[in-house]
């Protein structure tokens, strides 16, 4: 049986998604979980790798079950939470066709950058957002955004030495949020939520370090679009911290999760 499983974790303390020989990471966790609970190994595909330090509020994955388990898919999140650590945690298991692959499958991404904004540190916000010591201009940052909507070749917008097929992604929104309902988001903080159809290594880390370069005046628009234009990273300024992203969603064809008030649509 095929089993899909909406994750949320907290990075911090990750090396990232993918499995690695010397770091601990979401998907090593995973496995091993399966392992204890039910007996066999069973490797888990994730719709992405996050990086480490990158957090997850609904990552999908999906592994095999093996036929001889008899549980229901809905209580594998119940049975794998029981052996995960309390900073990663199985929000939903449903049973999905044989040929759902979490990231072949996968249409569309969301993830969300946040910023607040401060004089000092705020230790309720320091874990999942970063400190930025002036406000921004919010129009500058939205013409920004403007740009980077569509389908570009993202090529300066990613980490040196990545190796892909291609650098052309379709970036579909950018929405700028309120950052919590008790805060005043113009002075005080805002999530920058970025969907697209796939992005490349640091790239929605970079996009927003250009948009809050924008923001501040170190940045213009006419430098992000010969930066588009010509590739060179150099024209942009530096990787936003990991700790500001979250992988937000994750949208399939079909709605795996189901469609009720509440459950993510995917």
């Amino acid at each position: 049986m095929n089993i899909a499983l909406k994750v949320s974790y907290d990075g911090t303390c990750f090396s990232g998604w993918q499995i690695q020989e010397n770091g601990r990471t979401v998907q090593g966790e995973l496995e091993r979980a399966i392992c204890e609970r039910f007996g066999f190994f069973s490797r888990v595909t994730g719709s992405g790798r996050t990086d480490a330090g990158v957090h997850a509020a609904g990552q999908v994955c999906n592994f095999v079950l093996s036929d001889g388990i008899k549980i229901s898919a809905e209580r594998v999140a119940d049975a794998l939470n029981t052996a995960l650590p309390p900073d990663v945690r199985v929000l939903e298991s449903v049973a999905v066709p044989e040929e759902f692959d979490a990231c072949r499958s996968a249409k569309k991404k969301t993830y969300r950058y946040s910023l607040y904004f401060a004089r000092r540190e705020n230790p309720l916000s320091e874990r999942y957002a970063v400190r930025f010591g002036e406000k921004p201009d919010l129009s500058k940052m939205r013409e920004c955004a403007d740009l980077l909507e569509g389908e570009h070749d993202f090529s300066a917008f990613s980490a040196t030495g990545s190796s892909v097929k291609t650098t052309v992604r379709t970036v579909s929104s950018i929405k700028f949020v309120p950052y919590g309902t008790e805060y005043n988001w113009e002075q005080n903080g805002m999530h920058v939520d970025v969907c697209g159809n796939g992005f490349l290594y640091n790239m929605v880390r970079i996009m927003a370090g250009a948009m809050l370069d924008c923001g501040t005046g170190k940045l213009t628009a006419d430098t992000v679009k010969r930066a588009l234009c010509t590739g060179e990273r150099d024209l942009l300024g530096k990787t936003m911290p990991a700790k500001g992203l979250t992988l937000l969603r994750v949208e399939y064809a079909t709605d795996v999760f189901g469609a009720s008030e509440g459950r993510m649509q995917i």
